[in-house]
């Protein structure tokens, strides 16, 4: 059996019963590290749960998806990703991978930003696409995303946008000479997305967006040290909201409620 099994967001306790029971149960786990991470390291995975945890980067989930789907068939693996199961392409297409070779899987649900974005006080119905923005660099700089930011306020929806995560990418050096090197983490920060934003509305002739547009940033959360921020997309470019994971979010058209809820957050 391979069940996939989704941490939450926060931290080891996060975690289902019926996803705890899972894993205990498995011969095997693996933890999933880079489509998103946890606020805390492995170790604090295994102590909880009483067993070793492998950690999978990109390369070996994509290049050993193989063997793992083999063992899959014999003993139990448990692969476990932070948020939910769903909440990235890559773990539908290992499910189906692993039924086209006769695996069972079995999926065991969990929190995910895509639910938990509401305690910043909007709607989670009044949601409209849900964008990525990737980091910039001096020769690529893609701006689509930001049409789909346009729909949505357009239509009075509220714009989750994840950040851009880059875990173990590769050096332009390495892949030019085909060695194994790794350019250092980096993990979005809403003041990053922010400035990228600002760059792109410059040439928005309609402005849907201004620098005075409120927009709120997201830290951490589901953790104990979660913090939120609302403020104008010009301030924001310069706010800090401490270490990763960052979201941001572009309000559509405020409910009484929604905008009541979300005035604590305001910075002065």
């Amino acid at each position: 059996m391979l069940f996939v099994v989704g941490l939450g967001l926060g931290d080891a306790k996060d975690i289902t019963v019926k996803g705890l029971e899972a894993v205990r149960q498995a011969d095997r786990v693996i933890l999933e590290a880079y489509t998103s991470i946890l606020t805390i390291g492995k170790e604090a995975l295994e102590e909880y749960y009483g067993k070793p945890v492998e950690v999978a980067d990109r390369e070996a989930v994509e290049q050993g998806a193989a063997e793992m789907l083999e063992a899959a068939k014999s003993s139990d693996v448990a692969f476990l990703v932070v948020g939910d199961p769903f909440g990235a392409t890559t773990h539908a297409d290992l499910v189906l991978r692993a039924r086209d070779v006769g695996v069972q899987v079995k999926v065991i649900h969990n929190a995910s930003i895509m639910n938990a974005v509401a305690c910043c006080g909007l709607q989670l119905y009044h949601f409209g696409e849900t964008v990525s923005i990737p980091f910039w660099t001096d020769s690529w700089q893609p701006d689509s995303f930001y049409e789909k930011i346009c729909a949505n306020k357009t239509r009075g929806l509220h714009t989750l946008c994840l950040l851009d995560i880059q875990v173990k990418e590769p050096t332009p050096e390495s892949i030019m000479k085909k060695v194994k090197q790794y350019l250092p983490p980096r993990f979005m920060s809403v003041a990053q997305a922010s400035e990228q934003l600002l760059k792109i509305i410059v040439n928005d002739s309609e402005k849907v967006l201004s620098n005075d547009s409120v927009v709120i940033g997201l830290a951490r959360v589901g953790a104990e040290n979660q913090q939120i921020a609302a403020c104008s997309l010009e301030a924001m470019k310069d706010t800090d909201l401490g270490s990763p994971l960052h979201c941001l979010v572009i309000p559509g058209k405020l409910h009484p409620l929604e905008e009541e809820y979300l005035e604590q957050f305001f910075v002065k």
